[in-house]
């Protein structure tokens, strides 16, 4: 069973909230974290992406005292709904609740990856974990259940298009009775996951998200590629939004690919060198116009029941599979590891 319970969440105190969040350490360039290192100087990068593990821990320790940010008495659940624009141009609300969620290995089938991972970053993670002895950064699961929530009033936290409210007793216990035979899918954050496994960290900070909502979407992470190794495909004209599989995009040229499997899966047999990765169909193509890459492989987004599948199965898929909009905000809610 999926064991959840609430928390005593470390939050911000201050005037303006939006100077202080951002969005998640792996999808911030370096010059995006220059910009929010110089907007506050407690802007939760200074801890989540630091100079050094020990200024991280340094710098928490100092804004607790000075009460920057302060630790709820008691502990709670959290329901929370963000409001967002996708790559498409499609304005949604996705929501979900948030929960110290109880760290189980991959090997009793109830928190399932569904990605690889590599060694170098959950390396960087477990120091910073133990200078911080707290969880910066809540991880994203896909529980395949329905919760309603209704009349939640005037929310206790909002920034931007997030909005958090805590919730009470009865809804609580309603919670962690929904989840008690659940699986639950690592949507984002199988780094982080790990991590806290290595730690031996026995709860971790949850952002849970049923997937019966509208506005839970994936779109496709492209592929650009330094070499594709000789590999050739049917020449088409270029596509419309809807892609008609893997295509592949080179010296101005639309291409289709053919290859058994799910479009990530095609492209990672083909063993392309060199690769990135953006979630921008026209700015793949742009890079390849420009010449910083040979080629582009454009893909068509994997559907969530696909990613149950494969996880399910006990296999998992080339890292940046998926591309769940949009990402969670670091800085709203932090999980201190003696909780």
């Amino acid at each position: 069973m999926a064991r959840i319970r609430p928390f005593r969440a470390l939050r911000y105190d201050v005037p303006d909230l939006a100077q202080v969040v951002a969005p998640p350490y792996d999808v911030i360039s370096d010059e995006q974290r220059a910009g929010y290192l110089a907007r506050s100087p407690y802007n939760v990068v200074h801890l989540t992406l630091p100079d050094s593990d020990e200024e991280a821990a340094a710098d928490l320790a100092e804004w607790q005292r000075d009460g920057v940010l302060v630790r709820d008495p008691e502990p709670a659940y959290w329901w929370l709904s963000q409001d967002y624009v996708g790559p498409d141009g499609v304005s949604r609300t996705r929501a979900g609740f948030v929960a110290a969620l109880h760290a189980e290995p991959y090997e009793s089938r109830i928190v399932l990856p569904h990605e690889r991972t590599h060694a170098g970053p959950k390396e960087g993670r477990l120091r910073l974990l133990r200078a911080t002895r707290t969880q910066l950064e809540p991880l994203f699961f896909l529980w395949d259940g329905t919760i309603d929530v209704d009349g939640l009033g005037e929310p206790d936290i909002e920034v931007d298009g997030d909005k958090l409210w805590r919730l009470d007793a009865a809804f609580g216990d309603a919670l962690t009775e929904e989840l008690a035979d659940a699986q639950l899918l690592i949507a984002d954050g199988h780094h982080r996951y790990e991590t806290a496994l290595a730690f031996g960290q026995e709860w971790i900070l949850a952002v849970i998200v049923p997937t019966d909502q509208e506005g839970l979407t994936i779109f496709p992470t492209h592929r650009l590629a330094q070499s594709v190794n000789g590999v050739a495909g049917t020449p088409i004209d270029p596509p419309g939004d809807e892609l008609p599989g893997v295509v592949l995009y080179r010296d101005g040229r639309y291409e289709l690919v053919a290859g058994d499997g799910l479009d990530p899966d095609v492209v990672d047999a083909l063993r392309p060198e060199g690769v990135t990765y953006t979630p921008q169909r026209a700015d793949a193509v742009a890079a390849v116009d420009r010449g910083d890459a040979q080629a582009a492989f454009l893909l068509r987004p994997t559907r969530i029941e696909d990613v149950w599948e494969v996880a399910q199965r006990g296999d998992v898929m080339p890292q940046k599979s998926t591309f769940f909009y949009p990402k969670l905000t670091s800085g709203l809610l932090m999980l201190p590891l003696d909780e």
